[in-house]
């Protein structure tokens, strides 16, 4: 099996050149639905509830895709997942086409499509285990986040173009077309290569849950990274939440696109490192100094209005964070057993991501009722030290948000430096003793 699997690094590029297409076309649609339901109502509670929308279903329903991935081809639920996310974006296109489309209307599109992402995130993310060696997980993470990255680094830009001369409808329809080719390249791969990790007698579909849910919580050391990483996405949901609201209170959607952007360019960047270098050792400290970094750069964040002074933080902020995954993926990935990680995968989704569960559900009503009234022009912080520090007016409640978040971050890259649970999941993982 070893040599089947060192031969098939071609195949999982092309599965990841279609997968980083259509997060590029997700990419886009996303940013063109949450300005579009922000200028239409000035709230940021619309922005958010797409963001909620999008990602609530995939929360609750993940842990079913990762029995799947563990029972079926994991290429197959892929493409599966791939031609369900293409018909949420659809009926959002339809109802377009047809008249006048309410927000509740994209709110459901946009969770037909989340519904489908419970079943690719754990079968796309544990095929990584089939596809390559221990040797090449984290050149493979790297290229992962690499496609991620170029869905923050080039959609926001485009989608800002596109927005100044085509309709809304047109950028829909681009991004069900990167859904195609996504099906396309999984298609061509799947018939060149039989998975690996599919169980040929698969048990009772509940004690298969408990069997993962075991796997995943028996290790104190993955118990307290899985709990540092919800608590590090609650302070990104924030951020993902939030900072298009405040970067539309001082400027426009093509100047947005264009600053997420060029942050973005700092993920591509480290992300590319990662893929081509890799890494296996001293993945704890990598954790803390990266977690310290990015909070730090969160915090002077909410410090500017200024778009050029902005995207530099923005940058480094995005340039630490594959680091981070980086680090918690090969943590996490070199304590599991194969046969288990799509289970695994699965419960560590669910259990993080409540974190950004929690910040989209309250991140709108903190921003329009509270942060943002208290510095206001004649606002109750407006003429304290903290209304000096981060300015007032229109969004800035949400950059003293984006300063508190920093420090946050900055006291878990501590925690996590002194954690010797955590240090321990260097010492014996599980991939070393099956080398």
């Amino acid at each position: 099996m070893s040599a089947h699997r060192q031969g098939s690094f071609s195949q999982f590029l092309i599965v990841w050149t279609g997968q980083m297409v259509s997060a590029i076309g997700s990419g886009l649609s996303a940013f063109t639905m949450c300005v579009y339901a922000f200028q239409t109502t000035h709230l940021a509670t619309s922005y958010a509830l797409i963001m909620l929308w999008g990602f609530l279903p995939q929360f609750l329903l993940t842990p079913i895709g990762g029995v799947l991935a563990d029972r079926f081809d994991r290429r197959l639920l892929i493409v599966i997942a791939d031609c369900g996310g293409a018909a949420g974006v659809l009926f959002i296109l339809f109802m377009m086409s047809i008249g006048h489309i309410q927000l509740w209307q994209i709110y459901l599109g946009v969770a037909i499509s989340s519904i489908f992402v419970a079943v690719h995130a754990p079968a796309y993310k544990a095929s990584i285990t089939d596809f390559l060696p221990a040797d090449d997980f984290a050149k493979a993470s790297g290229l992962i986040q690499l496609a991620s990255s170029a869905q923050f680094l080039l959609s926001p830009l485009i989608a800002g173009i596109l927005m100044g001369f085509l309709d809304i409808r047109y950028v829909l329809f681009i991004d069900i077309m990167t859904y195609v080719f996504a099906i396309i390249t999984v298609i061509i791969v799947r018939r060149q290569m039989v998975p690996f990790a599919a169980r040929q007698a698969p048990g009772r579909f509940f004690d298969e849950l408990r069997e993962g849910f075991q796997a995943t919580v028996t290790n104190k050391g993955i118990r307290w990274l899985i709990g540092i990483t919800a608590l590090v996405l609650f302070y990104i949901g924030l951020l993902q939440a939030l900072l298009g609201p405040m970067i539309l209170s001082f400027t426009n959607a093509r100047t947005m696109g264009i600053a997420q952007s060029v942050c973005a360019i700092g993920m591509l960047v480290s992300s590319l490192l990662i893929g081509v270098v890799g890494g296996k050792k001293h993945l704890v400290t990598i954790l803390s100094c990266s977690l310290g970094l990015m909070g730090l750069f969160f915090s002077l964040l909410g410090l500017t209005t200024n778009i050029i002074l902005f995207v530099i933080p923005g940058f480094l902020f995005f340039f630490v964070i594959p680091f981070v995954n980086m680090s918690i993926d090969l943590l996490i990935r070199n304590n599991i057993d194969n046969s288990k990680q799509g289970r695994v995968w699965s419960f560590v989704s669910i259990i993080t991501y409540s974190g950004l569960v929690i910040a989209f559900l309250g991140s709108g009503f903190l921003a329009d009722h509270v942060f943002n009234p208290l510095f206001l022009m004649h606002g109750a912080l407006a003429d304290s030290f903290l209304g000096r520090l981060v300015g007032t007016g229109p969004g800035r409640g949400i950059a003293f948000v984006f300063v508190m978040s920093g420090l946050g971050v900055l006291i878990l890259a501590f925690f996590v430096f002194r954690s010797k649970e955590i240090k321990g999941l260097e010492t014996q993982p599980i991939s070393a003793t099956l080398q």
